[in-house]
């Protein structure tokens, strides 16, 4: 069983915002509203902020594309982990980030709900990490044309399974942007 209990803090993680990641992505104006009101919040209260920004053959780092949208702004003191696998976790320095502030639950939103943001929220779920994933501050791009589900049934599948993940000495959640209070996580 993988927990940890020396970690009593929350951080949010903000996943792949990136022009190229969610500019077609149905409720884009929405989902990022949301995720800039979860950042105003986690700054209020003092909650570390982690952006993870993806790179590749789409996502060539520095092009537009790659770039997180212009609606969020990041400050110097807020860590951006630059990332090659869906995972936000693998070959990066999230782990070490999250340690040293004490993080052992992940408040987690961004793009997309069944590529990056499913292999991250896995990801930190098997590494011991309590993970909540905010119902209206994720989203994902059109791939209909390779067999997937609609994106809003995408999202719609992503939040009702993500309530039922269980495991040993760790909790699943997931929250509407409105009932996450940072001051009580």
């Amino acid at each position: 069983m993988t927990t940890l209990p020396d970690r009593p803090n929350t951080a949010l993680l903000v996943v792949d915002v990136q022009n190229g990641v969610v500019d077609e992505a149905p409720r884009r104006d929405e989902v990022v509203a949301n995720i800039n009101a979860l950042v105003d919040r986690a700054r209020i209260a003092d909650v570390p902020i982690i952006w993870i920004q993806h790179s590749s053959e789409d996502l060539v780092e520095h092009s537009d594309l790659w770039h997180y949208v212009p609606e969020l702004i990041r400050t110097d003191t807020e860590p951006l982990v630059h990332k090659h696998y869906g995972d936000s976790f693998e070959d990066t320095e999230l782990e070490g980030l999250l340690a040293a502030v004490g993080a052992g639950h992940l408040v987690v939103t961004g793009a997309e709900s069944d590529a990056c943001v499913r292999s991250t929220i896995h990801g930190a779920f098997v590494r011991g990490y309590d993970v909540t994933l905010v119902a209206d501050a994720h989203t994902t791009g059109d791939k209909t044309r390779w067999g997937a589900p609609k994106p809003e049934d995408v999202i719609a599948h992503t939040n009702l399974y993500w309530r039922f993940q269980q495991a040993p000495g760790r909790t699943a959640a997931v929250r509407p942007t409105d009932e996450l209070d940072f001051r009580s996580t």
